[in-house]
């Protein structure tokens, strides 16, 4: 699949995640988050059992499998899921999609990787964009009203899930699969999860209800599964940076959802704001016209010893 389609998969998938997250708060956070990467692990896992697939990899690459899975499929999570105890989802939307900043700040810091004019010009764009959008909880927001607490909880997830975008650029560099690093990720990340539950004597429930199980199975197999395989898989074809891009764009998503399920009601700031984050899309993803080919000077040698020049139209001199 080409950078296109899998941007699709991420933005459709993960734009339609956040109405399935509200299915599992009938649970406490850390138990949410674990639950639905320990049955994204076992379907990857056993996958890569049945494919048959390479599964052994040096210490050093177990390391940075472990930080995928720490900085991306745990604790990043937690984070949010506890920051949204103090902000609107809206608000929750914008402080997240600063990690396309951050994924810029990362690359150039990790990588040494300067980002194009274009993908500053659009992220920029779209944030704004994003911003329009969610204007009104940007306008109630209190800082005294435990959304300071919010908003350094919500911007530390983000960063930490931007250090997993680095992790996973560094493992596919390494020549390591995107769907084995997954699995090993989720699975190291579904440990730290269990082993802090464990430790702080969290009691562990299940709700058996329908629409949790479902969401539950949405969550872990197209969220996670397919979702970030698809993400990662973009990062290695195009770069942290742009990649990125798909968290200005899948709130939008959300939105589009939200009007269908939950009758949510646009206004003149919205609709704006929506095309602001579709041109900063379009700035980012549309690939560069080429710069015409210049034609170079051939000279050939003719049967009678001498030489036939060919120029280009720009080369020739009226005489």
């Amino acid at each position: 699949m080409g950078p296109l389609g899998l941007y699709s998969v991420v933005v459709l998938i993960w734009g339609s995640t956040w109405i399935a997250i509200q299915y599992q708060l009938s649970v406490g956070p850390e138990l949410a988050v674990a639950y639905r990467f320990v049955l994204a692990a076992v379907i990857l896992m056993a996958w890569c059992v049945i494919r048959r697939l390479p599964m052994r990899y040096s210490l050093r690459d177990h390391v940075f499998m472990a930080a995928l899975g720490i900085c991306l499929f745990s604790l990043n999570y937690v984070l949010i899921y506890i920051a949204s105890a103090h902000l609107t989802s809206g608000l929750l939307a914008v402080v997240f999609s600063t990690i396309v900043i951050m994924n810029m700040i990362n690359g150039a810091i990790f990588f040494k990787r300067r980002p194009e004019t274009r993908t500053l010009i659009g992220a920029a764009i779209g944030l704004g964009g994003i911003s329009l959008v969610f204007a009104r909880d940007l306008a109630t927001f209190d800082l005294a009203a435990g959304g300071s607490v919010g908003l350094l909880v919500s911007l530390a997830g983000s960063y930490i899930a931007s250090l997993g975008n680095m992790a996973s650029a560094r493992n596919q560099a390494r020549g390591i699969p995107v769907l084995q690093a997954n699995a090993y990720g989720m699975m190291y990340g579904s440990i730290l999860l269990i082993g802090y539950i464990l430790v702080t004597g969290i009691p562990f429930t299940f709700d058996t209800s329908p629409s949790f199980v479902a969401a539950l199975i949405y969550l872990s197999l197209f969220g996670s599964v397919l979702a970030f395989g698809s993400y990662l898989t973009l990062l290695g074809k195009i770069g942290p940076d742009r990649a990125a891009y798909s968290s200005v764009m899948f709130p939008v998503v959300a939105l589009l959802l939200s009007t269908w399920f939950e009758g949510f009601v646009w206004d003149s700031n919205i609709v704006l704001g929506v095309g602001l984050t579709l041109l900063g899309n379009i700035v980012i993803l549309t690939k560069r016209m080429p710069k015409p080919p210049v034609l170079a000077m051939n000279t050939t040698a003719d049967a009678t010893g001498g030489a036939n020049q060919t120029t280009s139209p720009c080369d020739a001199k009226a005489g």
